[in-house]
């Protein structure tokens, strides 16, 4: 598939089977990236072993965008997944390529971000302020609604959500051309397990600034979540004293990690209150 519209350029391929599913794969920077270190053109990203059914992929230099475009009429309203990891690795299925598929049955167009790690926050900031960017730059050619395109993520993934919905610092690298004069926050966020996000005592960390300007969001989490239920309870009552919209759901149990797979348990039905939740952000029938 080719996108018209998009440079011929920046159509990539890891050459690592299943990364990028078949679907157009784009280039977010000319190299060198923002915050690129030495070394990184001898780094190739490859996937973990694994006996549990997750793909984990790692030594990601190369940030991309892999694009999942909804069937029918459009333009389509969007959404870019935001993979977790604790930024060591992308968890590449259930929380990448498989939640594309969901969002395109939904009537979404999805974009599939693959950021750089390990051990790359600041970079993997500036590639989904990047990826908001180039969504919206090239809106007309993927048939996309660039004002009704929102960010969705997993775990460390909610984390880079939150940085560009609401960062402390509004300038995440040097502008590098036209496609970085575009806003990068989303318009609405789905915050699925975050990490990251506050601490006990339900303060938002103090690379975030919540504000009225602040996306609306959905949250998802478990109490038994690991990694802190705090995280989802501050967040949430940070939005609330921004008066920005937002919906959260804990569960009693479910621990962490996941994503789209059905585990029996009744948090593995959050995609369907996410569904509803986010037609009605993007004012689908």
């Amino acid at each position: 598939m080719s996108i018209k519209g998009v440079p011929e350029e920046l159509r990539f391929s890891s050459g690592v089977t299943g990364a990028g599913a078949g679907n157009p794969e784009y280039l977010l920077w000319e190299l060198p990236a923002p915050f690129a270190r030495d070394g990184d053109c001898v780094v190739t990203e490859r996937f973990l072993a694994s006996e549990d059914g997750i793909d984990r992929l790692t030594d990601v230099v190369r940030p991309t965008l892999t694009f999942f475009p909804a069937s029918g009429r459009g333009p389509h309203p969007a959404v870019l997944v935001c993979p977790g990891g604790g930024y060591e690795i992308l968890a590449w299925n259930h929380e990448g390529r498989d939640i594309c598929g969901w969002l395109n049955s939904i009537g979404f167009s999805a974009f599939l971000l693959k950021y750089r790690c390990p051990d790359r926050r600041e970079a993997a900031h500036a590639d989904a302020a990047r990826a908001m960017r180039f969504i919206r730059f090239h809106a007309e050619s993927f048939h996309i609604q660039p004002d009704r395109t929102g960010c969705l993520g997993f775990s460390a993934g909610a984390h880079l959500t939150a940085s560009i919905a609401a960062p402390a610092e509004p300038v995440p690298y040097a502008p590098v051309d036209d496609a970085d004069r575009l806003p990068f926050r989303p318009d609405f966020t789905a915050l699925i397990y975050p990490a990251y996000l506050c601490d006990d005592a339900l303060a938002p960390a103090p690379e975030f600034r919540i504000d009225s300007g602040t996306p609306p969001a959905f949250m998802v989490q478990a109490e038994d979540d690991q990694v802190r239920v705090e995280n989802s309870l501050g967040w949430f009552r940070a939005l609330k004293r921004a008066s920005v919209q937002a919906e959260l759901h804990i569960f009693a149990e479910g621990g962490h990690g996941y994503g789209i797979l059905r585990s029996g348990r009744p948090v593995a039905d959050w995609p369907l209150l996410a569904a509803g939740w986010l037609r009605r952000q993007a004012d689908m029938p």
